[in-house]
């Protein structure tokens, strides 16, 4: 059932086009986020799901950044498996590569793709384009 309502809404397959990104996975982006129009930004995106660090800030003390505990834990969910199914991706997987170079830790870096997944998937959703690869990009 959910792959027959999933066909008949335009999105699914410019979700579906993006490595890592399946039926179900597609139905709970649309579910949760619809055609984007809601959020100004890819960044209002990502503090909605949960995956933008946060800084502790009180007057003059300003502790580091760390992950938010708050956001649409659904959507934030989705968007973690999401990026653990791209690792066989080869440029996610290589930011993942970078970010684990860096000192982060699985759970970081799978976060830091996330995100940046997730300011691809808002630019899709805007504007109704397929995934491209960067190097068809450039090409």
């Amino acid at each position: 059932d959910v792959e027959r309502m999933l066909d008949d809404h335009p999105l699914s397959q410019v979700l579906m086009s993006m490595p890592g990104v399946g039926v179900r996975t597609a139905a709970r982006i649309l579910l949760e986020v619809g055609d984007g129009s809601a959020f100004a930004s890819a960044a209002h995106l990502a503090a909605y799901a949960g995956i933008a660090p946060v800084t502790h800030r009180s007057g003059s003390s300003i502790r580091g950044e760390h992950p938010a505990r708050s956001g649409n834990r659904k959507l934030k969910r989705v968007l973690f498996l999401s990026a653990f199914a791209a690792l066989h991706d080869p440029t996610s997987r290589a930011y993942y590569d970078r970010k684990r170079a860096e000192g982060k830790k699985h759970n970081a870096a799978l976060i830091c793709l996330a995100r940046r997944r997730c300011d691809v998937l808002y630019a899709m959703l805007k504007n109704k384009t397929f995934y491209r690869t960067p190097a068809a990009a450039t090409a």
